[in-house]
């Protein structure tokens, strides 16, 4: 009787509790959709510019699958601004192969698919040279991920560590103390932004500079962009994780926003190449910070890009931020109206 009476209160608290509820079963089923989805996205096409070929040879390229792009007039700069996998030219007894090897996982996979192309030619003496544009012949798949992973761990541990601890200030009273005061809104939202935001910026350094100098992350770039972008990823994550702390009534609802706000995000922060998808997967992953983020951080961090390649990542990211801080200030008129 005594376990029965425990079973029953169990469920009766489960199913007042609807949001636990749709969690439970909406939760899993998305992330499962999602995982279905980006896990069957299609093969990427492998696109090699071909200058001053063989007609014989582009031919059987074509029929391998390549997407063949002939041009006696190309550039390392053009492959670079076109993003191309590949650039084969044919220079009298000589052959160059030029990989873009921004994914050295499709780098690999070309020049040894390619080597068996070139073969006929490479017998009537013709030599073959592979040049990297980023990277180089030993670079790893890790290479490409570890940037983004820096960025994806500042954003969680923000977001975990500041909802929680906005949630206490809610469920402690102390918002409400301080509504009760002449304070404004906005001036409650920038205290808790500067405040929690300092620590958020001690926390995005010591990761920042574990990652660089003591696991030794490939850094081709300057790393005061590199800290640039996580600070602002921080100060994304810290107003994100502010704003929904209001729609938690604990840290065990506040948990539950994870699977639902930090997984997705996973998913299209660069480890799956987000051209391979379907067009709407595609939209979605560009409505998610992490998605900027991991751009930038790879642009600068494996490629070396400068500020003025990363501006427009920086911009929607501090867009975001600028969003979640005035739904922010929105929400607390549920508190107190001023």
């Amino acid at each position: 009787m005594r376990i029965g009476a425990i079973v029953t209160r169990i469920i009766q608290q489960m199913v007042r509790d609807k949001r636990t509820l749709a969690l439970l079963f909406f939760a899993p089923l998305l992330v499962l959709s999602l995982m279905y989805f980006v896990f069957n996205s299609d093969e990427p096409e492998v696109t090699l510019v071909v200058s001053n070929g063989p007609v014989q040879l582009i031919e059987k390229l074509e029929a391998a699958d390549f997407h063949v792009i002939e041009n006696n007039d190309f550039t390392i700069a053009s492959l670079k601004e076109e993003e191309f996998d590949g650039w084969l030219a044919f220079n009298q007894s000589q052959l160059k192969l030029t990989l873009l090897n921004d994914d050295p996982s499709t780098a690999k996979a070309l020049k040894m698919k390619l080597s068996q192309f070139l073969q006929p030619e490479q017998s009537s003496k013709m030599e073959l040279t592979t040049d990297y544009v980023y990277g180089d012949e030993n670079t790893a798949i890790f290479d490409i991920f570890s940037p983004m992973l820096i960025g994806f761990f500042v954003f969680f541990f923000v977001f975990l560590i500041t909802g929680i601890a906005l949630l206490k200030e809610r469920t402690s009273g102390t918002l409400e103390r301080l509504l009760a005061t002449p304070i404004k809104r906005s001036e409650i939202v920038a205290g808790y932004m500067i405040g929690y935001g300092l620590f958020a910026l001690l926390q995005t350094t010591i990761i920042v500079l574990f990652g660089i100098y003591v696991l030794d992350i490939v850094h081709v770039g300057s790393i005061w962009l590199v800290l640039l972008i996580n600070i602002i990823v921080a100060l994304v994550s810290l107003s994100l994780g502010a704003l929904l702390s209001s729609f938690a009534a604990s840290e065990f609802q506040m948990m539950q926003f994870i699977p639902l706000v930090i997984v997705p995000q996973i998913f299209f922060s660069g480890i799956f190449p987000l051209d391979n998808m379907v067009e709407w997967l595609q939209n979605i992953g560009r409505i998610m910070p992490l998605y900027y983020a991991a751009d930038a951080l790879n642009g600068v961090m494996y490629k070396g890009y400068s500020f003025s390649d990363i501006l427009p990542d920086l911009a929607i990211l501090t867009s975001f931020a600028l969003v979640f801080i005035t739904l922010n200030i929105v929400s607390l008129k549920k508190y107190r109206s001023l």
